[in-house]
């Protein structure tokens, strides 16, 4: 009987054992590992480096790759490209050498993808070259390969394109899984190129009418096609001249997808909408008050790229506190500097205050509401005295000067400071101001032009509440220290993870 029994609870905690395994929730998926190839163009007509910045910006919006660049393809070798899945060539340059040529005609052969666009047709790789604007054959030719590896070949003779303008670009292959689901035309802004020679096995996926009134010639010419290569993928697009061309909802559509799709035999990215932005992922509200005192345009930039965040700006009290704060907004970041508060931005504040949300009061916002005791008292701990104020004599400022600013003792690992560390900065100097006895220092200076606290928490019970005194310059702005101070402390304050 003990050993039915035994073998009975073996069953039941193997079967329980599967149903665990079973309800264990599914690993995430590892992001596709993509090399771009870049570093030269013709960079008469295209600059790589701002089509670089483009191709990450677009890659970095679909969220499912991990991109590296290279900008010596010269160097390439078998071992350098295992373990990715996909390459991007982003180059019209000198030829890369036969054996980096030959690994990346291998690495594609053996089921990897290869995805590029544009400038790429045409050029060195392809054994000529303009000289005094005629083309000329390159005394080392052709990379042999390089044809199939794009699937087209322009003719130097054939080579051009319809002026620069906007037009519309039709999906003529529907049911590929790059185009499934988009609508079934996108509007390109871009140079068309025309009469270009595709492999027999390339696949047109779009094209567009090359209207003769803007040089084209009155055909219908491929945009976008894909072609196999041994086992392996390729994605080919004549779009994507420059920042313009690459700021096209239907163009970052098409290559995020080419991409996916030439890394892996498979689309799963839902269509991207740059024109509405999808809040999904409950992303932090962000009321960003200003007026009462100048400030850098780039302070838009700093919330702009956030992630994370939606955010609204308002310029006036009036319009920041005309409705009730709490059910519209998570935090409210403070940049305005006013003495003087009306009695309905008061009420709206300190609802918001009461019901626990986020307030960060930012650089010249610590003179704010001298005639609200309560705000600077129990909310922000902080407060800078324009004048004189019994007991409290005026505080003082000194513009532009370069300092340190540093993690308190024992405060390095506060989220507001994760991936921080010290700052050293070009900003503004604020000296005798009020501080709570209640305040958590998080960053301090020892610059004897400045007080000690630079960064705090401010002492509210329900509210979360920070003070941070850097933001006067553009330097202040772009120092990426800085931007992720700002990230951290929104999250923070609206307490998220």
């Amino acid at each position: 009987m003990k050993h039915r029994i035994a073998l009975a609870w073996s069953a039941f905690a193997l079967a329980a054992g599967l149903a665990g395994a079973v309800q264990s929730p599914p690993a995430a998926p590892q992001p596709l590992k993509i090399l771009m190839i870049t570093g030269e163009s013709d960079s008469l007509y295209h600059d790589w480096r701002g089509s670089t910045a483009s191709i990450r910006q677009v890659l970095d919006r679909a969220g499912i790759f991990d991109l590296r660049v290279v900008e010596e393809p010269r160097g390439l070798s078998a071992a350098a490209l295992t373990g990715y899945d996909a390459l991007i060539v982003n180059y019209n340059g000198p030829r890369w050498g036969a054996s980096a040529e030959a690994a990346v005609e291998e690495f594609v052969r053996s089921g990897k993808g290869l995805v590029s666009f544009h400038q790429a047709c045409y050029g060195p790789l392809f054994g000529f070259q303009t000289r005094q604007g005629r083309w000329d054959k390159l005394p080392e030719g052709a990379w042999a390969g390089f044809t199939g590896l794009i699937g087209a070949y322009w003719k130097p003779e054939n080579i051009g394109h319809a002026a620069r303008h906007a037009y519309p670009v039709k999906w003529t292959d529907p049911a590929h899984p790059i185009a499934a689901g988009l609508p079934p035309e996108f509007m390109a802004n871009d140079e068309l190129y025309h009469k270009l020679d595709l492999e027999p096995s390339a696949r047109v996926l779009a094209d567009a009418y090359d209207d003769p009134a803007q040089g084209g010639t009155g055909r219908r010419e491929p945009q976008i096609w894909t072609a196999p290569y041994g086992r392996g993928r390729v994605f080919f697009t004549t779009l994507g001249h420059d920042a313009s061309a690459w700021y096209q909802n239907g163009l970052i559509n098409a290559f995020a997808r080419g991409v996916e799709w030439a890394a892996s035999g498979k689309v799963t990215l839902a269509p991207i909408d740059t024109l509405r932005p999808a809040r999904a992922g409950n992303p932090v509200r962000v009321l960003l008050v200003t007026s009462g005192h100048t400030y850098p345009p780039s302070v838009y930039s700093l919330f702009e790229y956030m992630p994370g965040i939606v955010w609204e700006h308002a310029p006036t009290h009036a319009e920041a506190f005309r409705l009730p704060l709490e059910k519209r907004f998570d935090v409210v970041v403070l940049h305005d500097m006013f003495n003087e508060i009306g009695p309905e931005a008061k009420s709206r504040l300190e609802a918001f205050v009461e019901n626990g949300k986020g307030v960060i009061s930012w650089h010249h916002s610590i003179v704010d509401y001298t005639d609200w005791p309560w705000w600077y008292e129990e909310v922000v701990g902080g407060k800078y005295f324009e004048k004189p104020r019994t007991p409290h004599g005026a505080s003082a400022y000194r513009e532009d000067v370069e300092f340190l600013v540093t993690p308190a003792k024992g405060k390095d690992r506060h989220p507001v400071l994760r991936g921080v560390g010290p700052l050293w900065v070009y900003d503004e100097m604020y000296r005798n101001m009020w501080h709570s006895p209640k305040i958590e220092v998080l960053m301090e200076t020892a610059n004897p032009a400045n007080d000690r606290p630079v960064v705090y928490v401010g002492p509210h019970p329900k509210a979360r509440v920070l003070y941070v005194q850097l933001g006067h310059s553009d330097h202040t702005m772009r120092h990426p220290g800085f931007q992720r101070l700002m990230q951290n402390a929104i999250m923070w304050a609206a307490r998220r993870p």
